[in-house]
């Protein structure tokens, strides 16, 4: 990181680098305070559609990380502006939760399923039949498709659950069309982060636990990224991607030091 400029603005995964198992990750809580503490700029970035950022803010503030509802951007704030700058104003059909549609109210979009403009998938605890299926007479009638993030599954009590890109690739294999995925691994999910915090990629840094997703769109935004070894990707797996972070860490403790 010394080559690189000094770093004013901070992007954070939140599952696995801040939070792990609904846990915060040792040293976490201390990170965030030092960042507001300094004045840096960050983010806490999820592709998690589910919740808005009021609802994150009190999770994570129920685990001791008092991060501002401003300071965190999801998948689903991501979807939003993307669709407003592509067609402001338009219409979506949606399947998911109160995460995605009020980001999408929230640019001025119409939810409906009379002749939408496209097609949005999201998460939800329980994906419906019915909704899956309207969702694919829409697409084959010309609606575009957009997902929220490619995540095939999620965690649960019970174990894993079918996720946004599973749900995807149920309606692609109906209707022949491929979604854009918004969220990680697209750089625009870090584009759009960046844009919201006025920041600049050659003075920002993303931390994230996965190389294939968080270190991947961190390095084809153009940031200096870091790694840190308390989530999914372990040391010994570093060396099968053809692409390295910047640094990798143990955790976000190892970053106090250098904010």
């Amino acid at each position: 990181m010394a080559e690189q400029k000094a770093i004013e603005c901070w992007l954070a995964d939140m599952d696995g680098v801040l939070v792990h198992e609904g846990r915060p990750v040792p040293g976490a809580a201390e990170f965030v305070r030092r960042l507001k503490e300094l004045g840096r700029r960050f983010l806490v970035l999820t592709n998690n559609s589910i919740y808005t950022p009021r609802d994150l803010r009190a999770r994570l503030l129920a685990g001791g990380l008092d991060i501002p509802e401003e300071s965190i951007w999801t998948s689903a704030l991501a979807t939003a502006k993307f669709l407003a700058n592509q067609k402001p104003g338009g219409s979506a059909f949606t399947i998911g939760e109160v995460g995605l549609t009020t980001a999408l109210h929230a640019v001025g979009y119409i939810l409906t399923d009379n002749d939408p403009d496209y097609v949005v998938l999201g998460e939800t605890r329980t994906y419906s039949f019915s909704a899956i299926t309207t969702a694919i007479r829409l697409v084959g009638g010309g609606a575009r498709f957009i997902a929220t993030n490619p995540d095939p599954i999620g965690p649960s009590p019970e174990g894993p659950l079918p996720a946004c890109g599973a749900v995807a690739a149920l309606i692609t294999k109906a209707t022949g069309v491929e979604p854009y995925f918004v969220g990680k691994p697209n750089p625009l999910m870090m584009r759009s982060a960046l844009n919201q915090l006025e920041a600049h990629s050659e003075s920002t840094a993303m931390i994230g636990d996965r190389m294939d997703t968080d270190v991947i769109s961190g390095i084809e935004a153009g940031l200096t990224t870091v790694l840190v070894l308390t989530g999914v990707t372990q040391q010994h797996e570093i060396d099968r991607f053809p692409y390295r972070p910047s640094r990798v860490v143990d955790s976000v403790a190892d970053l106090i030091d250098d904010l």
